[in-house]
Formats: C-alpha cells, sequence, structure tokens
C-alpha cells in the first residue's frame, strides 16, 4: 500500500543511485493509483502540490485540470514521471535556431511511468475531461534550479525564462475554464 512518507524515504535513498533507481520506485508507486490517491486524497484543484523538496530531489503531486494544456518547458534536471490517474500526453521539442521544433510524443496513462533527461523541452496536455493526477520526482531543485530554466510561447515558440507563477496560474485558469463549461453545459 502506497504510503507518502515511505515513497519519499524510496525516492531519497534512490537518488543518490540515479534515475533508474527513481525510476523503479516511482514505478512500484504508481501500480498502486487507488493507493496512492486513497493516501494523498481526491484532487480538489489542479495545481502542483510539493511533498519534498531539497538541494537535490523534489517530489510533486500533479492534479492536471481535464483538457490542460501546459506550454513547452524545461526542466534541466533528470524528471520521472508516473501518471496515477488519467492521462497525459507529451510533445517533445528540439531547438532549432530562434525557436524549437516538435521531434515526438508519448501518451502516458494509469500506471505508465517515463524518464525525461535534463536536456529535453516538453509540452503536456491532459486530453481528457478529467483530472490526471501524477507523481512527477525531479532530481534537483525544481523551483530554483542550479541552471535557469526556459519555457516557450505556446503560439510564437519563442523562449523565455520559466516563471512559476505563470504556471501556477495556468493550472487555476484551466481548472476555471472546464468549470465554466460544466456550468453553462448543465
Amino acid at each position: 500500500m502506497f504510503r507518502q512518507e515511505h515513497f519519499i524515504e524510496d525516492c531519497i535513498r534512490a537518488i543518490a543511485e540515479g534515475r533508474e533507481a527513481v525510476n523503479e520506485v516511482v514505478s512500484d508507486a504508481v501500480s498502486d493509483g487507488a493507493g496512492i490517491m486513497s493516501e494523498l486524497g481526491e484532487p480538489q484543484h489542479a495545481g502542483l502540490f510539493p511533498l519534498y523538496r531539497s538541494p537535490n530531489l523534489t517530489i510533486i503531486n500533479f492534479a492536471w485540470a481535464p483538457c490542460m494544456s501546459l506550454m513547452p518547458h524545461n526542466h534541466q534536471m533528470f524528471s520521472v514521471v508516473g501518471i496515477y490517474c488519467g492521462r497525459e500526453d507529451n510533445v517533445f521539442w528540439q531547438r532549432k535556431e530562434n525557436t524549437i521544433e516538435v521531434v515526438g510524443a508519448k501518451s502516458l496513462g494509469a500506471g505508465d511511468v517515463a524518464i525525461l533527461d535534463s536536456s529535453v523541452i516538453h509540452s503536456v496536455l491532459n486530453p481528457i475531461g478529467k483530472m490526471t493526477c501524477a507523481l512527477h520526482v525531479y532530481g534537483g531543485d525544481f523551483f530554483e534550479p542550479k541552471t535557469p530554466r526556459s519555457e516557450w510561447d505556446h503560439e510564437t515558440l519563442m523562449e523565455r525564462p520559466w516563471n512559476v507563477d505563470r504556471v501556477k496560474t495556468l493550472f487555476k485558469d484551466a481548472e476555471a475554464r472546464f468549470n465554466a463549461t460544466k456550468t453553462s453545459q448543465g
């Protein structure tokens, strides 16, 4: 059965061994999606909910609003993403002159895990009409990385500095849009 305290302890031990060890811990955890939901609770709102943070490890419980899209961005550290409820579609990008271009995609469902290396640029979409929940484990401080992070405008694909407050607002706005749609249809 998933226990937040044990998961954090396992991630702390695994981070010293590297991303493959973290992948094993996350894979084991998301194989029990109902247990995670029971321990962490049903998400009441979309957002990023830190479970642990240190200079070499950050663990975040993400709750993606229905039909939400997050602009292309990088992490400047490896990450392991494990979905425990819903679906997350990732589009992968690479730099090209002054912008970026698509180089691939991967769809993750409940129980799926992906390792993203430190150079990955990706955008994320929750393609379904309900919350998607995921555990994201980062090999560094997600909120204050050693190397500055970037994000790219959805429309122009122009690079700008990553801004966590802008990202938090995107989660709130996506949830509000979805709720407004439900209200107008009801």
